[in-house]
Protein backbone atom coordinates (compact mmCIF):
# COMPACT_ATOMS: atom_id res chain seq x y z
CA UNK A 1 0.00 0.00 0.00
CA UNK A 2 0.78 3.19 -0.68
CA UNK A 3 2.27 6.07 2.02
CA UNK A 4 -0.57 8.27 1.24
CA UNK A 5 -3.08 5.23 1.57
CA UNK A 6 -1.68 4.51 5.13
CA UNK A 7 -1.64 7.89 6.37
CA UNK A 8 -4.97 7.82 5.96
CA UNK A 9 -6.16 5.19 7.17
CA UNK A 10 -3.85 6.00 10.16
CA UNK A 11 -6.11 10.00 10.09
CA UNK A 12 -8.97 7.61 9.98
CA UNK A 13 -8.10 6.28 12.86
CA UNK A 14 -7.50 8.98 14.98
CA UNK A 15 -9.98 11.38 14.04
CA UNK A 16 -12.15 8.59 14.00
CA UNK A 17 -11.64 7.68 17.83
CA UNK A 18 -11.83 11.30 18.53
CA UNK A 19 -15.18 11.82 17.19
CA UNK A 20 -16.30 8.39 18.90
CA UNK A 21 -15.41 9.46 22.26
CA UNK A 22 -17.06 12.87 22.04
CA UNK A 23 -20.07 10.32 21.33
CA UNK A 24 -19.40 8.23 24.23
CA UNK A 25 -18.99 10.98 26.43
CA UNK A 26 -22.76 11.73 26.87
CA UNK A 27 -23.63 8.04 27.68
CA UNK A 28 -20.90 7.89 30.42
CA UNK A 29 -22.51 8.44 34.18
CA UNK A 30 -21.79 11.76 35.60
CA UNK A 31 -19.60 10.66 38.03
CA UNK A 32 -16.93 8.97 35.26
CA UNK A 33 -16.55 12.67 34.13
CA UNK A 34 -15.86 14.86 37.63
CA UNK A 35 -12.71 16.38 38.39
CA UNK A 36 -10.91 13.64 39.74
CA UNK A 37 -11.82 11.11 37.36
CA UNK A 38 -10.42 13.96 34.65
CA UNK A 39 -7.01 14.26 36.56
CA UNK A 40 -6.39 10.61 36.90
CA UNK A 41 -7.00 10.47 32.56
CA UNK A 42 -4.62 13.64 32.15
CA UNK A 43 -2.13 11.78 34.11
CA UNK A 44 -2.28 8.70 32.24
CA UNK A 45 -2.21 10.32 29.18
CA UNK A 46 0.76 12.37 30.18
CA UNK A 47 2.42 9.20 30.04
CA UNK A 48 1.24 7.77 26.91
CA UNK A 49 1.45 11.16 25.53
CA UNK A 50 5.29 11.42 26.52
CA UNK A 51 5.34 7.81 24.66
CA UNK A 52 4.23 8.72 21.88
CA UNK A 53 6.25 11.70 21.23
CA UNK A 54 9.55 9.37 21.68
CA UNK A 55 8.71 6.84 19.11
CA UNK A 56 7.46 9.11 16.56
CA UNK A 57 10.99 11.18 16.99
CA UNK A 58 12.86 7.79 16.72
CA UNK A 59 10.60 6.81 13.65
CA UNK A 60 11.21 9.77 12.14
CA UNK A 61 15.29 9.63 13.08
CA UNK A 62 15.18 6.27 11.73
CA UNK A 63 13.57 7.27 8.29
CA UNK A 64 15.69 9.77 7.77
CA UNK A 65 18.89 7.55 8.29
CA UNK A 66 17.54 4.89 6.42
CA UNK A 67 16.67 7.61 3.23
CA UNK A 68 19.88 9.18 3.45
CA UNK A 69 22.02 5.65 3.82
CA UNK A 70 20.48 4.70 0.18
CA UNK A 71 20.89 8.06 -1.78
CA UNK A 72 24.48 8.05 -0.38
CA UNK A 73 25.31 4.95 -1.55
CA UNK A 74 23.27 5.89 -5.33
CA UNK A 75 25.90 8.72 -5.27
CA UNK A 76 28.94 6.00 -4.59
CA UNK A 77 27.72 4.02 -7.54
CA UNK A 78 27.75 6.73 -10.02
CA UNK A 79 30.75 7.79 -8.47
CA UNK A 80 32.62 4.52 -9.27
CA UNK A 81 30.66 4.08 -12.50
CA UNK A 82 32.25 7.48 -13.43
CA UNK A 83 35.64 6.03 -12.14
CA UNK A 84 35.58 3.09 -14.04
CA UNK A 85 34.74 4.69 -17.50
CA UNK A 86 37.82 7.23 -16.75
CA UNK A 87 39.85 4.20 -16.09
CA UNK A 88 39.06 2.07 -19.01
CA UNK A 89 39.99 5.69 -21.31
CA UNK A 90 43.17 5.85 -19.46
CA UNK A 91 43.55 1.67 -20.73
CA UNK A 92 43.04 3.13 -24.46
CA UNK A 93 41.28 2.57 -27.55
CA UNK A 94 41.24 -1.48 -26.93
CA UNK A 95 38.52 -0.73 -24.37
CA UNK A 96 36.52 1.41 -26.64
CA UNK A 97 33.54 -1.77 -26.95
CA UNK A 98 34.03 -2.10 -22.90
CA UNK A 99 33.03 1.67 -22.38
CA UNK A 100 29.75 0.90 -25.02
CA UNK A 101 28.66 -2.02 -22.58
CA UNK A 102 29.22 0.29 -19.56
CA UNK A 103 26.76 2.72 -20.88
CA UNK A 104 24.04 -0.21 -22.03
CA UNK A 105 24.64 -1.79 -19.00
CA UNK A 106 23.72 1.75 -16.70
CA UNK A 107 19.81 1.60 -17.93
CA UNK A 108 19.54 -1.88 -16.96
CA UNK A 109 21.26 -1.22 -13.14
CA UNK A 110 18.98 1.48 -12.30
CA UNK A 111 15.65 0.30 -13.71
CA UNK A 112 16.40 -2.59 -11.29
CA UNK A 113 17.50 -0.65 -8.53
CA UNK A 114 14.49 1.43 -8.57
CA UNK A 115 11.83 -1.37 -9.31
CA UNK A 116 13.73 -2.77 -6.11
CA UNK A 117 11.36 -0.56 -4.05
CA UNK A 118 8.36 -2.54 -4.67
CA UNK A 119 8.62 -4.32 -1.46
CA UNK A 120 5.83 -7.12 -2.72
CA UNK A 121 8.58 -7.96 -5.59
CA UNK A 122 11.64 -7.44 -3.29
CA UNK A 123 10.41 -9.96 -0.94
CA UNK A 124 9.98 -12.74 -3.77
CA UNK A 125 12.55 -12.28 -5.97
CA UNK A 126 16.67 -12.98 -5.03
CA UNK A 127 19.41 -11.13 -6.65
CA UNK A 128 20.27 -11.98 -10.00
CA UNK A 129 22.86 -10.18 -12.55
CA UNK A 130 21.90 -8.85 -15.47
CA UNK A 131 22.80 -10.05 -18.87
CA UNK A 132 24.19 -6.31 -19.60
CA UNK A 133 26.32 -6.38 -15.99
CA UNK A 134 27.54 -9.86 -16.73
CA UNK A 135 28.84 -9.20 -20.43
CA UNK A 136 30.25 -5.97 -19.40
CA UNK A 137 32.12 -7.57 -16.26
CA UNK A 138 33.25 -10.55 -18.63
CA UNK A 139 34.69 -7.91 -21.05
CA UNK A 140 36.63 -5.91 -18.37
CA UNK A 141 38.03 -9.27 -17.79
CA UNK A 142 39.19 -10.43 -20.94
CA UNK A 143 40.85 -7.58 -21.65
CA UNK A 144 44.45 -7.95 -23.35
CA UNK A 145 47.21 -5.44 -21.63
CA UNK A 146 50.24 -5.17 -23.39
CA UNK A 147 51.93 -2.53 -21.33
CA UNK A 148 52.61 -1.63 -17.84
CA UNK A 149 50.27 1.17 -17.92
CA UNK A 150 47.13 -1.03 -19.04
CA UNK A 151 47.66 -3.42 -16.61
CA UNK A 152 47.80 -0.81 -13.81
CA UNK A 153 44.36 0.56 -15.53
CA UNK A 154 42.82 -2.73 -15.88
CA UNK A 155 43.85 -3.50 -12.48
CA UNK A 156 42.25 -0.31 -11.29
CA UNK A 157 39.49 -0.56 -13.45
CA UNK A 158 38.52 -3.84 -11.62
CA UNK A 159 38.95 -2.89 -8.24
CA UNK A 160 36.29 -0.05 -9.49
CA UNK A 161 33.62 -2.51 -10.38
CA UNK A 162 34.47 -4.64 -7.22
CA UNK A 163 33.88 -1.80 -5.14
CA UNK A 164 30.39 -0.75 -7.49
CA UNK A 165 28.97 -4.51 -6.82
CA UNK A 166 29.55 -4.49 -3.01
CA UNK A 167 27.66 -0.90 -3.11
CA UNK A 168 25.13 -1.98 -5.28
CA UNK A 169 24.68 -5.67 -3.48
CA UNK A 170 24.56 -3.68 -0.10
CA UNK A 171 21.76 -1.25 -1.49
CA UNK A 172 19.75 -4.46 -2.38
CA UNK A 173 20.24 -6.54 1.52
CA UNK A 174 18.91 -2.88 2.55
CA UNK A 175 15.43 -2.60 0.52
CA UNK A 176 12.56 -3.22 2.28
CA UNK A 177 11.07 -1.33 5.04
CA UNK A 178 13.58 -0.02 7.58
CA UNK A 179 10.83 0.28 10.49
CA UNK A 180 9.03 -2.31 11.94
CA UNK A 181 5.29 -2.95 11.15
CA UNK A 182 4.25 -2.94 15.22
CA UNK A 183 6.28 0.02 15.87
CA UNK A 184 3.53 1.98 13.43
CA UNK A 185 0.28 -0.01 14.39
CA UNK A 186 1.35 0.95 18.28
CA UNK A 187 1.95 4.73 17.38
CA UNK A 188 -1.57 4.96 15.80
CA UNK A 189 -3.10 3.15 18.55
CA UNK A 190 -1.27 5.46 21.18
CA UNK A 191 -2.43 8.56 18.99
CA UNK A 192 -5.74 7.90 18.76
CA UNK A 193 -6.00 6.76 22.53
CA UNK A 194 -4.69 10.59 23.40
CA UNK A 195 -6.85 12.05 21.35
CA UNK A 196 -9.77 10.28 23.08
CA UNK A 197 -9.10 11.63 25.85
CA UNK A 198 -8.29 15.10 24.56
CA UNK A 199 -12.55 14.98 23.56
CA UNK A 200 -13.78 13.07 26.44
CA UNK A 201 -13.98 15.92 28.67
CA UNK A 202 -14.80 18.65 26.21
CA UNK A 203 -18.55 19.59 24.74
CA UNK A 204 -18.77 19.21 20.96
CA UNK A 205 -18.87 22.11 18.55
CA UNK A 206 -17.57 23.21 14.94
CA UNK A 207 -14.37 24.72 16.50
CA UNK A 208 -13.13 22.12 18.94
CA UNK A 209 -14.08 19.45 15.85
CA UNK A 210 -11.95 21.61 13.48
CA UNK A 211 -9.02 21.98 15.92
CA UNK A 212 -9.06 18.12 16.67
CA UNK A 213 -9.03 17.65 12.80
CA UNK A 214 -6.14 19.35 12.53
CA UNK A 215 -4.42 17.93 15.05
CA UNK A 216 -4.78 14.33 13.30
CA UNK A 217 -4.49 15.72 9.99
CA UNK A 218 -0.45 17.24 11.47
CA UNK A 219 -0.50 13.89 13.25
CA UNK A 220 -0.60 11.87 9.94
CA UNK A 221 1.15 13.58 7.87
CA UNK A 222 4.16 13.30 10.58
CA UNK A 223 3.40 9.21 9.83
CA UNK A 224 3.15 9.91 5.90
CA UNK A 225 6.57 11.53 6.01
CA UNK A 226 7.80 8.76 7.67
CA UNK A 227 6.13 6.31 4.94
CA UNK A 228 7.71 8.02 2.25
CA UNK A 229 11.35 8.42 3.90
CA UNK A 230 11.15 4.66 4.49
CA UNK A 231 10.78 3.94 0.19
CA UNK A 232 12.81 6.20 -1.08
CA UNK A 233 12.65 5.21 -4.55
CA UNK A 234 8.96 5.65 -5.31
CA UNK A 235 6.57 8.13 -3.26
CA UNK A 236 6.91 12.13 -3.80
CA UNK A 237 10.34 12.02 -1.52
CA UNK A 238 12.10 9.84 -3.68
CA UNK A 239 15.94 9.59 -4.73
CA UNK A 240 16.39 10.76 -8.04
CA UNK A 241 18.06 8.95 -10.39
CA UNK A 242 19.35 11.74 -12.68
CA UNK A 243 22.68 11.57 -11.04
CA UNK A 244 23.05 7.96 -12.22
CA UNK A 245 21.25 7.87 -14.95
CA UNK A 246 23.73 10.73 -16.67
CA UNK A 247 26.86 10.07 -15.19
CA UNK A 248 28.81 9.35 -18.38
CA UNK A 249 28.26 11.10 -21.61
CA UNK A 250 27.94 9.60 -25.16
CA UNK A 251 31.17 8.63 -26.86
Amino acid sequence: MSALGLSLIAFACIFGTTLLSMFVRNALPEHHLNSDSRDAIRLSMGVIGTMSALVLGLLIASAKSSYDAKNSQVKQIAANVILLDQLLAQYGPEARDTRVLLRRSIASMVDKIWSEGDQAATAAASFVVSAEAETFLNSVLNLKPQTDSQRSAQARAIKALTDLAQTRLLLYTQSGNAIPLPFLVLLVFWLAILFASFSLFVSPNSLVVFAFFVCAFSASGALFLIFELDRPFTGLISVSDTALRHALAPL
